[in-house]
């Protein structure tokens, strides 16, 4: 065990040593890296962000059915039923035609023409079903469900969900998509890129030291012995590739507080981002940092594994 022990130390303190001995490929491959994590949580930042304003977003937003006033409390029922059991349905709740006028004269109580309009004839406002969608990605299965013919025959006007509504909501939840892929494919190309950059420092390091490591093996070092320096210096690149990426957001976040706080571009809410980095700033540390070490690992352990094959001349 003490000997196992002995060995690890050994293996750590080379690659600490190779480190700083290849300064300058390690400063080219951590900046790859920097710009991979501080993409990664940006955008992690970011989906947050954008998930949180599509909630706000989602629970503003209903789709109500206007019954005609032939519909009985029997139908009525049966269809608040059917609308419940649907996955993509939140909630579903239900307006009289006097709970509807009510709801309307609330809504207009600052429009005298529009409440003297009202009051002028019979309430005419019909009986209404109020849903809210869990999710605007399933607002179509509420769609379908509501043009059904059975369904629409109970309707006395258009859901409100129809119109400009109706392209309204749909472009948000489109470049809501779009916004969120393009992310993901961002961190993954810049994640491949850095990969790449890490595997050919490695390599160029196993080269510049070939014949140090042929005469090591020649003495009858083992391969994990050879490949381990070389997997703790890049362990050390994204480790510390990591603390850089999110000191670099976090001192974003503090020189432009002030002005961030009132600030938002389109679904884009700073200040919502800025407490969402704040609230989470361990947990995303301890995300970098592993998504930092896996990096430099898995590059490493490919490099070595492609160009540690010496052997041993015949005699």
């Amino acid at each position: 065990m003490s000997r196992r022990l002995t060995t690890f130390g050994r293996i750590v303190r080379t690659g600490m040593v190779n480190f700083v001995r290849n300064m300058w490929l390690a400063i080219a491959a951590m900046a790859i890296m920097i710009v991979t994590l501080t993409i990664i949580l940006f955008s992690v930042i970011v989906n947050a962000t954008f998930s949180n304003t599509v909630q706000q977003i989602t629970n503003k937003i209903d789709v109500s059915l206007y019954l005609k006033d032939s519909v009985t409390p029997a139908q009525t029922q049966t269809l608040i039923k059917q609308l419940k059991a649907l996955p993509s349905v939140a909630s579903v709740s239900y307006l009289t035609k006097d709970q509807a006028l009510q709801a309307y004269q609330q809504q207009n109580a600052g429009n005298q023409q529009s409440l003297q309009a009202i009051t002028e004839i019979d309430n005419p406002l019909p009986a209404t079903v109020r849903i809210k969608p869990t999710d605007l990605n399933k607002i179509n299965q509420i769609r379908a469900f509501i043009d059904k013919p059975d369904v629409a025959a109970l309707q006395s006007d258009p859901a409100s969900d129809s119109g400009d509504r109706r392209a309204a909501i749909d472009k948000i939840t489109h470049a809501t998509n779009i916004l969120r892929r393009a992310g993901v494919i961002a961190v993954l190309v810049f994640a491949t890129i850095s990969v790449l950059i890490i595997f050919n420092t490695i390599q160029m390091a196993i080269f510049n030291r070939r014949d140090e490591l042929q005469i090591m093996r020649l003495l009858g070092a083992s391969t994990s012995f050879i490949r381990g320096p070389f997997v703790v210096e890049a362990i050390i690149y994204g480790i510390l590739s990591a603390v850089v990426s999110i000191l670099l957001i976090n001192a974003v976040f503090i020189t432009a507080s002030s002005s961030l706080q009132a600030t938002s571009f389109g679904l884009l809410d700073i200040s919502y981002s800025q407490s969402f980095f704040q609230n989470h700033y361990w947990v995303l540390l301890t995300i970098q940092l592993g998504l930092g070490i896996f990096i430099g690992a898995a590059s490493s352990v490919i490099a070595t594994r492609r160009y540690l094959k010496f052997k041993t001349p015949k005699k």
